[in-house]
C-alpha cells in the first residue's frame, strides 16, 4: 500500500479526532482504577499532534511515526505518555516507507516487544497491551474485522486484576472495570483500521 502524504494525513487525523472524541469516556473509566487523567493525557497529546499535522503528515510513515511518538512523550504525561510514545517510535524505527502486511505485523511485534519493555509488564495485568498483543494474533491469524478483536479484547480486562500501574494499588477492586489504556488502544485500532479500509 502506499502511504502517500493524503493518506498519512487522513491517519493522523482519525486517530486523534477518536482519541479527543472519546476523552471524557476515558477519563471517566480512569476514575474508576487510575489517577482519572487518561482521557485528559491522551487528548492534550493528540492535539499537540494535531497542532503539528502539516508537519508531521509531510514526513515518510517511518519519520511520522517517530515525531508523533515523540509528541506524545512529551505531552501525554502520566504512564500512558512514555508507552504510547514508545508504541509510536518503535512502530517508525520497525516500518518501510510503504509496508506490506507482512512488514506490519514483524513492525508491530517490534513494538509490542518494546512496551512490554518499557512498562516492565505483560500481556494479563491489565494494561494496553491486553489490546496490543490480541490484535497482533488476529492479523496473524488473517481475522477480518481486528477492530471487533480490539474492542473484545479491551472488554476482557474487566474481570482482569491489574498488577501494573495505578490500578494495581487497588487489588482485587480493580475487577469489574474495562482497562483505560486497553480502551484507548482499542480506539486508536479501529480509526487506523477504518482508514486502511476504505484505502484498500
Amino acid at each position: 500500500m502506499q502511504f502517500d502524504e493524503p493518506l498519512r494525513r487522513k491517519l493522523i487525523e482519525a486517530v486523534a479526532a477518536t482519541v479527543i472524541a472519546h476523552a471524557e469516556e476515558l477519563t471517566d473509566l480512569d476514575q474508576a482504577i487510575g489517577d482519572g487523567d487518561h482521557g485528559l493525557n491522551m487528548k492534550r497529546g493528540f492535539e499537540a499532534v494535531l497542532a503539528d499535522l502539516d508537519k508531521i503528515a509531510a514526513q515518510p510513515l517511518p519519520k511520522m511515526l517517530q515525531m508523533a511518538g515523540t509528541t506524545l512523550v512529551m505531552k501525554v504525561g502520566g504512564a500512558s505518555g512514555p508507552l504510547y510514545g514508545t508504541l509510536f517510535l518503535q512502530l517508525g524505527k520497525s516500518l518501510p516507507a510503504d509496508p506490506t502486511l507482512a512488514d506490519a505485523e514483524s513492525a508491530f511485534a517490534a513494538a509490542i516487544e518494546a512496551v512490554k519493555a518499557r512498562g516492565k509488564s505483560d500481556v494479563g495485568a491489565k494494561t494496553l497491551l491486553d489490546v496490543l498483543a490480541p490484535v497482533l494474533a488476529a492479523l496473524r491469524d488473517g481475522v477480518a474485522d481486528v477492530p471487533g478483536a480490539a474492542d473484545a479484547a479491551a472488554e476482557a480486562t474487566k474481570p482482569i486484576q491489574a498488577t501494573r500501574g495505578r490500578a494495581s494499588f487497588l487489588g482485587p477492586r480493580s475487577i469489574g472495570h474495562v482497562d483505560p489504556g486497553a480502551r484507548s488502544s482499542a480506539l486508536i485500532v479501529r480509526a487506523v483500521c477504518g482508514v486502511l479500509a476504505g484505502q484498500a
